[in-house]
């Protein structure tokens, strides 16, 4: 589902050994970890990667994370992770994730927010032109 305001991306992913605690379940550090890789996957499927912006000259730091848990994920368990652009007028990257279980429930939620620093590590209190051509392009106002 997508809209002229939101774009969205689904990214499957398997729980590794490495993830788990002793009691065989997800440990909560990684969901922040699950955030990033579907920012990533989105950015591949929407043409917005880290490299991309990298290269336009910026670079984007997280300034707020939530994160909440309602089921656990265990050692081999496949789940989705659907991320979603928030579109806002202000200079900023506001991403909502919900990763859900093989039985499609809802596992976590959660959202990042980031903002443009340019070569110098100003702050960006205008979407940089790069971003808004990529806003106009991908029909986001």
């Amino acid at each position: 589902m997508q809209s002229k305001e939101n774009l969205i991306c689904t990214e499957e992913v398997r729980v590794r050994f490495n993830e788990t605690d002793p009691l065989g379940i997800v440990w909560h550090g990684h969901y922040i970890v699950y955030f990033e890789d579907g920012r990533e996957a989105f950015g591949r499927q929407h043409g917005l990667t880290y490299l991309d912006i990298q290269k336009a000259g910026y670079v984007t730091p997280i300034v707020k994370s939530t994160c909440e848990h309602f089921l656990p994920l265990k050692y081999g368990e496949t789940f989705k992770i659907v991320t979603t652009f928030v579109n806002s007028n202000s200079a900023k990257l506001i991403y909502r994730y919900e990763l859900f279980n093989e039985d499609n429930k809802l596992v976590c939620s959660g959202e990042t927010i980031q903002v443009f620093l340019d070569s110098d590590n100003n702050l960006c209190l205008y979407n940089p032109d790069f971003f808004q051509a990529w806003k106009d392009k991908m029909g986001l106002s």
